[in-house]
């Protein structure tokens, strides 16, 4: 209860709405992916297009929208971003009972959705900065982390019965209402919002748009972070589908093992989450950083080894459990250094260029290893997914200088 009320009831109702959304998008997980084969029975070239060009696209629509945040209240831009995507979502379950559904229709909705959830993700980073102590921030983004995975090893399982019983898109319906609540939750947040400073040039409009990937990349320990953290993201998801089709389609796996595979492990997330702040307490921030943001690349090699039966089922699991607890012990940590480290007028405008960097990473390298797997086969490429995931470490910044914990502003006046 101390923790509690340290962090404050602006900091609960916050974490409320973000919890009721996350366990939408985990009951809904996959579901675009449903609907595309069963109501349009699309085949595996346009479920990829699905997902890579709906992550792409979105990300480029968000690119404008970290400068406009910036000089915003942050409340009214979550509470908007949610409402869209309540919009745009459900207008897929209607378009379904009317008949009228198209694959041009979730393509655009998924382009739209991950448009606002960049957009969301961004203002309420930005946002939890001002309504938690510095100190207090690895508890906050520990917390945001464990209930990211505890909507993971759930929603899933459930969002699957539920299709089977209810039809192909009440998971859809669901994650929109889900952010209809959300919206609410933010709306409930009394506390007074500290206003951002006015846009001091308004001419400076496109000088803004690339502001946050300047910041980045000018920043030393900043710049080798955010691009491990695209290879990684990347190269970890781009083997997701490419392990569902060694193990459904050459292995023989049955779908529920399948899903048993990856929902079993996500307890790996509660675990890694709930020991960020212990860990970090005990060995410090770099510490952390430098040695799970290695150990969480050590993991997906062995994905490559997997064959029939049990024992191949055990190597899934045990692999993708301890690159979860690896990775939801890490991000939390890496969550509250960013936050920590940018200064405040513009942490709106670094976090959209990091969620756009990493939306586009995912969406390339995902393409690309499907072609590779074309070529290939997929089991030799992700063994090379696994491969390249080792070099990543030697990209995380060796030194955590304290001067890079701040950069001057002179070097963003051009």
């Amino acid at each position: 209860m101390g923790r509690r009320a340290k962090l404050g009831r602006a900091l609960g109702w916050l974490w409320a709405a973000y919890a009721v959304s996350a366990y939408g998008t985990g009951l809904g997980f996959g579901a675009f992916s449903v609907v595309a084969i069963e109501v349009l029975h699309a085949g595996s070239a346009e479920v990829a297009t699905l997902s890579s060009a709906g992550l792409a696209l979105g990300a480029l629509l968000a690119i404008p929208l970290g400068p406009w945040m910036e000089f915003r209240a942050k409340r009214p831009v979550m509470i908007a971003t949610d409402v869209v995507r309540f919009a745009v979502l459900a207008s897929i379950p209607l378009a379904y009972w009317l008949d009228v559904l198209s694959f041009a229709q979730l393509l655009v909705v998924s382009m739209i959705a991950a448009a606002a959830k960049i957009a969301f993700t961004a203002a309420s980073g930005a946002h939890l900065k001002t309504l938690v102590p510095a100190d207090r921030l690895l508890v906050a983004t520990s917390r945001f982390e464990s209930t990211t995975w505890s909507a993971t090893v759930l929603g899933p399982p459930l969002g699957g019965a539920a299709i089977g019983l209810l039809g192909p898109v009440i998971t859809v319906a669901v994650d929109a209402l889900s952010y209809l609540l959300s919206a609410l939750g933010v709306l409930a947040i009394r506390e007074p919002e500290r206003r951002p400073e006015p846009r001091k040039a308004a001419a400076r409009r496109w000088s803004d748009v690339v502001e946050g990937w300047r910041y980045l990349f000018a920043h030393a320990t900043l710049r080798g972070l955010f691009v491990n953290a695209l290879l990684v993201n990347g190269l970890i998801m781009a083997t997701e589908p490419l392990l569902s089709v060694l193990m459904l389609a050459h292995l023989g796996f049955p779908v529920w093992q399948y899903g048993l595979a990856f929902a079993v492990p996500c307890v790996g997330g509660l675990l890694g989450s709930r020991l960020a702040r212990h860990v970090t307490a005990r060995f410090g921030e770099r510490t952390v950083l430098r040695v799970f943001g290695t150990l969480r690349a050590c993991w997906s090699l062995g994905l490559a080894f997997v064959q029939p039966g049990v024992a191949g089922l055990a190597v899934v699991m045990v692999t993708e459990f301890g690159l979860i607890v690896c990775v939801s012990l890490f991000a939390p940590v890496l969550a509250a250094y960013r936050l920590n480290t940018v200064e405040a007028d513009r942490q709106a405008r670094v976090l959209t260029a990091w969620s756009i960097g990493t939306s586009l990473s995912i969406a390339v390298i995902t393409v690309a290893w499907g072609l590779l797997a074309q070529l290939v086969g997929p089991r030799p490429a992700i063994a090379l997914a696994g491969v390249a995931l080792l070099a990543t470490p030697f990209v995380l910044p060796r030194r955590f200088a304290a001067s890079d914990r701040r950069v001057g502003a002179a070097s963003f006046q051009a």
